[in-house]
């Protein structure tokens, strides 16, 4: 009788418990949410896979960050408008559109196309290291005198538009483990410069947003042993050519094991 007793007491405070934590998780508030995502490529899943037919050459996966947020924490309404190959001028012309005065959480990853990261990796890969570094060099220019007005004026329309909502800006993730003698491809020198500007973008990606009161989501950490020249399990595609669209962007894994845990965190 005592032992029936003892179980019962057990199976009772345990339900209670799980009632209390299940009523302070963020996924339980988040419900109520209506959230809009928007930014480039890295933000619609551009390498994950799993494309939806609405979003023709926006390339909007249904493994990006935003997604698999809604599809687990289940929103009361989403919707994303993230397009590859989008820059400031972009989401300000396009995207911010989407959202409204009921807008209660938005996501956003912009400013690598402002400072031209595509033509930087198509420079470093077939002109070698000293147009390489020189391109990168042209880019921090820009992103220390040019992208912070830009990035301001971006928060500035979501606020307008959305005075009311969480805004977390999410960042990009360093490209290259460097020490690895057997990684091919770009010289050290290359990949150390190239690491070097994701690092300022993120920086100044950072200072903007916390001055425009929001929150920054920092991927950097999350990727370390799953760059490329890592010896983990690669979560960014090398060069592709067959497929250079995907080139330098997060694979399915690093969207689901990279941004989307360090996005719900900040999120909450």
């Amino acid at each position: 009788m005592r032992r029936f007793r003892l179980a019962t007491l057990a199976l009772t405070l345990a339900s209670s418990l799980g009632v209390t934590l299940a009523l302070a998780t963020p996924a339980q508030a988040a419900a109520t949410d209506r959230y809009v995502a928007l930014g480039d490529s890295y933000a619609a899943g551009v390498g994950a896979d799993s494309y939806t037919s609405e979003s023709g050459s926006c390339m909007r996966s249904n493994n990006a960050y935003p997604a698999l947020y809604s599809t687990n924490i289940k929103p009361a309404s989403y919707r994303s408008v993230a397009c590859s190959g989008a820059t400031t001028t972009d989401v300000i012309n396009n995207q911010l559109s989407a959202l409204s005065s009921t807008t209660t959480l938005v996501s956003i990853t912009i400013g690598g196309n402002d400072i031209g990261f595509s033509s930087i990796m198509t420079t470093c890969v077939l002109n070698g290291e000293s147009q390489c570094i020189a391109a990168i060099q042209t880019a921090e220019n820009k992103v220390r005198s040019e992208l912070p007005g830009k990035l301001a004026n971006v928060y500035n329309g979501i606020k307008s538009r959305s005075p009311n909502a969480r805004v977390v800006v999410v960042g990009y993730p360093v490209f290259y483990q460097l020490g690895n003698p057997i990684c091919v491809g770009l010289t050290e020198a290359s990949r150390a410069k190239i690491n070097e500007g994701i690092n300022l973008l993120d920086d100044t990606i950072r200072t903007a947003a916390t001055s425009a009161g929001f929150k920054f989501a920092d991927v950097r950490s999350a990727f370390v042993g799953h760059q490329l020249c890592s010896s983990g399990t690669k979560w960014l595609h090398a060069l592709n050519f067959l497929n250079l669209t995907i080139s330098y962007h997060p694979t399915a894994a690093g969207q689901s094991g990279g941004y989307y845990p360090v996005f719900r965190s900040t999120a909450g």
